[in-house]
């Protein structure tokens, strides 16, 4: 299954569209914050641990993602399967990425850049803020990345923080949502690409 679903990744046909400006819609506004620091893997004293299922070109492969903060802007991720054996281990923060160990069926560069980039703006622990945008529902605070931007929705209702979607100025590309009943802790959390057919999808583990 491991070896199908890194072949299928890397033989999968990349579908990009133009799109349009992702903020159009909405209306802009005087900045309210520089920083946003998002709450969900901030305890270094948590073991954050997720059943996982990754759905990537019709193929399914599912396992246990253990994440602990183990610096101040380090974090360490941990895959396994769901009887414990370890496919990827590595360390990512906002400047870094190291791999500590991987099975040979997921050494394959163009997976690797993608996990690097979604867990990368998963853990960031901080956001600083260039421009701020209104709907009727959410606040919407627009953070520079190189020469793309992440988006970050706040809840005006709850004021939680419930998505981040990574874009360039004409589309955004992909997207983490999460579930949280106490903003504090993320319960879901789904990572979803626009321009490929991967998605990644991560419930709290209850024993």
């Amino acid at each position: 299954m491991m070896q199908r679903l890194a072949i299928s990744f890397l033989l999968g046909v990349f579908v990009v569209s133009c799109g349009s400006n992702p903020m159009k819609e909405f209306t802009k506004t005087a900045v309210e914050r520089t920083i946003i620091s998002p709450p969900y893997f901030s305890d270094s004293n948590v073991d954050y641990v997720y059943k996982s299922n990754i759905s990537v070109y019709g193929n399914e492969l599912s396992g246990i993602f253990i994440i602990k903060k183990i610096t101040e802007n380090t974090h360490r991720v941990v895959f396994t399967t769901e009887f414990g054996n370890k496919l990827l281990d590595f360390e990512v923060s906002e400047n870094d990425f190291k791999i500590n160990s991987i099975v040979d069926e997921l050494d394959r560069k163009i997976l690797i850049n993608t996990l690097k980039e979604d867990f990368r703006l998963l853990l960031r622990e901080k956001f600083k803020i260039d421009g701020q945008f209104e709907s009727t529902a959410d606040k919407i605070y627009a953070s520079a990345d190189h020469k793309r931007y992440n988006y970050l929705y706040v809840s005006k209702k709850d004021n939680k923080l419930y998505k981040v979607g990574h874009a360039s100025k004409r589309k955004e590309k992909f997207s983490i949502t999460f579930n949280s009943e106490n903003n504090i802790f993320a319960d879901r959390i789904v990572i979803d690409h626009q321009n490929i057919k991967l998605k990644i999808e991560l419930n709290y583990f209850k024993n």
